[in-house]
């Protein structure tokens, strides 16, 4: 039998098999490249976003790929009673969630915050952190009740690393940066894990959602030089995930080779 690209692309754990992992955001981007990638190692998937035209397709290209199973949550992280609710009528199969993995994310605009639009203060910080929150909180009292489970969040080298218009999508990474760092604190004695992977410049979506659909500007972002794509973000999740059970990796910092910060970028 031929292999499918997700396992050409990504290696297998087995000892992934029979666990059942959630991914945010999970329609495009980092979210999709994520399902994908665990795919290929047999887990059963959850995957959760806004836009079910997109689910649905996945959905079937995860059981293509190996998945054990997969289903699809059609839900916006930002309504924090429709995520509970998604969650808790998940099927019996479903129900008993291993790992969640925070994808879900956006930035809007490039503004200073003296100019920015405080309507798209709100969109970012509910999706970013708020929607992280929700989630979390949904999920987490089965894991402590079952001692068992992880939480990989998607930071940002901008939450460590600020730049001039990036207060409000930087301030949003700097809460999940801490809030990796908290949970560790407040899970001392199970055996829940906690991570977060930190990208610089992945090229994705992201830019054209950050401006409004502006594709042109969009692409001005990685001109010149080659930015990682939402796979390579992928495969840092999976090792972090397939490690024993004994290892937390806390953090992964991903820079392109082009890039030195968040602001310092060679481009040729």
């Amino acid at each position: 039998m031929s292999e499918t690209p997700s396992q050409t692309l990504f290696p297998s754990f087995p000892s992934l098999r029979n666990k059942v992992i959630l991914v945010t955001g999970a329609s495009s981007g980092i979210g999709a490249a994520c399902a994908r990638a665990f795919a290929a190692s047999g887990c059963t998937l959850i995957v959760l976003a806004r836009r079910a035209e997109r689910l649905t397709p996945l959905v079937s290209a995860l059981l293509d790929s190996g998945a054990q199973a997969a289903t699809a949550l059609v839900a916006d992280v930002r309504d924090r009673e429709a995520v509970r609710e998604a969650i808790s009528t998940l099927p019996a199969a479903f129900a008993s969630i291993d790992v969640v993995i925070h994808a879900a994310g956006l930035g809007r605009g490039r503004d200073k915050l003296f100019e920015s639009n405080p309507a798209e203060w709100d969109e970012v910080l509910d999706t970013n952190v708020k929607g992280v929150l929700s989630v979390t909180h949904a999920v987490l009292p089965h894991m402590v009740s079952r001692d068992q489970g992880h939480i990989v969040h998607i930071g940002s080298v901008a939450g460590s690393q600020p730049y001039v218009g990036g207060a409000i999508y930087c301030a949003s990474k700097a809460a999940i940066r801490m809030l990796n760092q908290c949970l560790k604190h407040d899970l001392l004695g199970t055996r829940i894990r906690v991570s977060s992977v930190d990208p610089g410049m992945v090229e994705t979506e992201f830019s054209v959602v950050r401006f409004r659909g502006d594709t042109a500007r969009a692409k001005s972002v990685y001109a010149g030089m080659t930015p990682m794509t939402a796979d390579d973000v992928a495969e840092a999740v999976l090792f972090c995930v397939s490690r024993p059970a004994h290892v937390n990796i806390s953090e992964i910092t991903m820079l392109a080779t082009d890039q030195a910060s968040a602001t310092t970028v060679h481009r040729r």
